[in-house]
This record gives C-alpha cells, structure tokens and sequence, in this order.
C-alpha cells in the first residue's frame, strides 16, 4: 500500500505575503499544488497529478479521490450542491478507470440554514448514489457561526474499484493520440452564472451535471484502449487539456470547428463575453487515446444521452511540449493558456 507521508520538511518562511484572491484557480492552483504541497506531502500516487490517487491494497486495485464543493447559489437548473457533491466524487473515480464503491459526506452548515434546503440537497445526494450505484457509508456534519459558511460546504470522498489493466492516467499519453470529448461543453456554468445574476436566456439552459462512469466503462468493456481520462470541471476544456500536456510532456492542438457547444451556450457565452473552452461542465471528460480508435469510442458514446454531443476535437503532438493550441474557424492558430483566475468563481 502506497504510504502517504512528508517527503521533505516544510518550505523555510522567506517573508513573503502571498494573497489567495477569491475564486483563485488555474495557474495559481497548479502553483500551489507543483510549490507548495507536492513538495510537502510527496509520494508515487500523488506525483501521477491524476483525478485520484490509484493504491494497491493486499492484491487489490482501488482508486480514492476527494473533493469539496462551495457552489454558489446552491440550488441552480439542472441541479445543486448535493448533485454536485456526489457526481463529482464519482466521476473522479472514474477518471481513475474505477469502478466507483463507497462515498463519504462531510457538510459544514451554516447557523440559519433553513432544513427545507438542506432536506433538498440531501435526498438530490441519495438519488445521485443511486444512480451511480455507490454507497454514503460514512460523514460528518459541523456547524459554523452565522455569515461564516455561506450557507452549506460539502466534501465527499470516494473509494471504487479499478478491474482495467491499463494505466489510465497523464503518464500513458502519447504522440498521435487523439483527444475526444464525452459532449458539448459550457452549459453548468452558464446555467450557475443565469441564476446568480438573474439572467434569462431564449432557451432553457440546465447544468450538464451527471454521473460519467457508465460511459467510461462502455468503452472499456468495448477493449477500447484508453490512455487517460480527465473530466472538464472547473476551467473547462482548456484548462484540462493544460493539465495533461503538462503532466505527460506532450502538446496538445485542438480544432475550433470540432468542439461541440449547443447553440444556446454559444450564444449565452457570446452575451457574457465568455470563452465556452474555459467554462466549467460537471457531466463531460475529455478521452485520450490511439487515434485508430478515436472513431468508434465516438459511436460508442453517443449511445448514452449525456454524450450524445461526443466528438473528436484534437490530437497530441510531440512538439510544442506542455502547450495547448487552437486552430480557429478562421484559420488562424493561437495558444490556449490556463488562466490565471477563474472565469467564474464558486462554479462547483
């Protein structure tokens, strides 16, 4: 079993005041993780940079993953924090290529909350789980004062089962791959940004929150060979394609034309002054795998409702190591760089 302890004392005070703005992401998360707690809490599982940690544990393959959710406002179309909660654990775990088991729920409450919400967002969890087909099995509860928790935090963790031979993570990417999304992008974030700022749009837009472990075990169960997996959360398509050239050293150029973004999203985006590839989605991935197979895993996905935007949208490249470019639909050829904040903050 993989141990989880410091690799290194922890890093000497210089002085420096270094400001967390609210909603930080991107850039500055990965510099917190690649500056500050790789260095501290180094081990082999951590250095993989994947959705979650794969352990091996008396013979066994698991997967374990967490995450918190701050999301504001806590009820939007589509869905809510509790939703949030619960697909975003398991789909953590599916990134893994696991097959997810068991969840925890830890809820920080704020003094004042009203029970009829927290009812709702607790029964929404309980049909997530069923959905998924995963167990809450264990949790925690705390209260805050009055003002200091913003309603309701929720951390869930997850535990699931990897029965795939292959290496599904950053490290098995390679040059010729091609990149396929699970379908179109941009509308969980647009869906939050249309409540908290009381915005309506000619067509119904609802978060794309979902469960994405069926499909990815479609392809599996197909001998599809999958060389990484990466769900499109917060900084969307962009942000996760930086990830993993980073990670895998490769570079990644996607084709404008070919990424999939409804009408009403693109629209909305275009009001709102928002880049879709940079907008968070809760229900998509992002595939990485051998070209020849980049066609079929297309067919097979298509299959599920949630993905029956899938397309084909890129392929990696062994130059331009770390990089993300775009072709336009003008022709023209631009880098997409991993923002330095968030487009929109408190999203998931």
């Amino acid at each position: 079993m993989t141990q989880f302890k410091p690799a290194c004392p922890l890093p000497a005070a210089t002085g420096e005041t270094v400001l967390l703005a609210h909603g930080g992401g991107g850039k500055l998360t990965r510099q917190l993780i690649e500056n500050l707690f790789l260095p501290v809490f180094g081990c082999a599982a951590l250095e993989a940079r994947h959705d979650g940690a794969r352990l091996q544990v008396n013979g066994a393959r698991v997967a374990f993953s967490t995450d918190s959710y701050v999301v504001r406002p806590l009820v939007f179309p589509g869905g809510n924090i509790g939703d949030l909660a619960v697909n975003g654990t398991v789909n953590d775990l599916a990134m893994c290529g696991a097959r997810p088991l068991y969840l925890s729920a830890g809820f920080i409450l704020e003094e004042g909350l009203p029970m009829v919400t927290l009812r709702t967002v607790v029964a929404s969890m309980r049909q997530c789980a069923e959905r998924a087909n995963v167990d809450l099995v264990t949790g925690d509860t705390k209260v805050v004062d009055r003002g200091k928790g913003d309603g309701i935090f929720i951390n869930t963790a997850g535990i699931g089962i990897v029965e795939t031979a292959l290496e599904i993570e950053p490290a098995s990417v390679r040059p010729g791959d091609s990149v396929v999304v699970s379908g179109s992008l941009g509308a969980h974030g647009v869906a939050i940004l249309s409540v908290r700022e009381g915005l309506e749009f000619e067509s119904f837009i609802a978060s794309d929150t979902a469960p994405l472990w069926e499909p990815v075990d479609a392809l599996l169960q197909a001998g599809i060979e999958l060389h990484c997996l990466r769900d499109l959360t917060r900084g969307g398509l962009s942000s996760a394609l930086n990830e993993i050239a980073g990670a895998a050293g490769v570079g990644v150029t996607i084709d404008e034309a070919s990424v999939p973004v409804s009408e009403p999203v693109r629209g909305a985006c275009e009001i709102l002054g928002l880049d879709p590839l940079y907008v968070a989605n809760e229900g998509r991935f992002a595939a990485f795998l051998p070209a020849r197979e980049a066609e079929r895993s297309v067919e097979r996905l298509r299959q599920f409702p949630i993905c029956a935007g899938a397309a084909c949208v890129g392929r990696v490249e062994a130059d331009h190591a770390g990089t993300v470019s775009l072709n336009s639909r003008i022709g023209g050829r631009r880098v997409l760089d991993m923002l330095s904040g968030e487009q929109l903050p408190r999203i998931c």
